[in-house]
């Protein structure tokens, strides 16, 4: 868990509410922030892993239409956090630190963005192409996600007076990068690109997508998490955990170092990580709307 933790456990930095949003926001628009924002980690992975589908051969036509989508979607969302957006429900972010933060964010972006660009546009990486792309892709979950724990910080508290809203929402959020992140580290490890580092990496992070998913469900008292007695949330935990049963053989191959992931393995896992993300997605969604009460 060591290595994970350094992209995911971030410092949080106190602020008050009032020095966020300029007006005092109501508890839709934290819980649509929140959303929003923890929804940029998740895709910061999956264009990579789009872009890593498309170099090992995998519906590369369908992955290319896919992370234009995805790029345009991560741009807009970053674009609206920052100055607000009425389409997208965001409130313009006062605050200089997180404008300051979220700046970053957008200069880690640009440094990947003519390479996704043209992957998007037809071009197939070369494997210098995706030795940045593997190197790059984590300062920028890194540095969004560093954004998220802030806004979770100044919104503790003002979720319908629930404080531990925020880290649920935050953490449910955070399983849908997590899905994201362990297909491209799986393809990683099957393109040969820092191979054994990735072995590592994605043991870690689909050990830490099945102790969340078991936490959301019943609590963890070390993630703060109590738990859900909602009956219709729990039903779609329960979703995202049998497709989680029959994803979990591929990033255990993936992390073997005895055993190279095989090309029906990546097949598979082009084919079964989008529902596990919008299964997940979907949970987050019952989060967001049992949080503006």
């Amino acid at each position: 868990m060591k290595r994970l933790s350094v992209v995911i456990a971030i410092p949080v930095l106190v602020m008050s509410t009032f020095d966020v949003f300029a007006g005092d926001p109501t508890a839709a628009e934290y819980g649509v922030v929140l959303n929003l924002s923890g929804r940029q980690r998740m895709l910061s992975q999956k264009m990579a892993k789009e872009a890593l589908l498309v170099a090992s051969g995998i519906d590369a036509t369908e992955n290319r239409t896919q992370l234009a989508k995805t790029m345009r979607l991560f741009e807009k969302t970053l674009a609206g956090l920052r100055d607000g957006s009425s389409e997208m429900g965001l409130p313009a972010t006062q605050n200089k630190r997180i404008v300051k933060q979220l700046d970053k964010v957008r200069a880690l972006y640009e440094e990947l963005q003519s390479l996704l660009s043209t992957t998007a546009d037809g071009g197939t990486p070369t494997d210098a192409d995706l030795t940045v792309l593997a190197e790059k892709n984590l300062p920028l979950l890194k540095q969004m996600n560093k954004a998220v724990k802030m806004y979770e910080r100044a919104s503790k508290g003002s979720l319908g007076g629930d404080k531990a809203m925020a880290v649920v929402i935050n953490m449910a959020g955070r399983q849908r990068m997590l899905t994201q992140k362990m297909s491209k580290e799986a393809l990683l490890v099957y393109l040969g690109i820092n191979a054994d580092e990735n072995r590592l990496n994605v043991r870690e992070t689909g050990s830490l997508f099945d102790r969340a998913l078991k936490g959301l469900l019943d609590g963890d008292s070390d993630l703060e998490l109590a738990g859900t007695k909602e009956p219709e949330i729990r039903n779609q935990l329960k979703t995202v955990k049998g497709l989680w049963q029959g994803f979990k053989p591929i990033v255990a191959r993936a992390s073997d170092p005895d055993t190279k992931p095989s090309e029906s393995d990546m097949q598979k896992l082009g084919a079964e990580n989008l529902p596990l993300l919008r299964e997940m997605n979907k949970a987050v969604k019952m989060y967001e709307a049992l949080a503006k009460g």
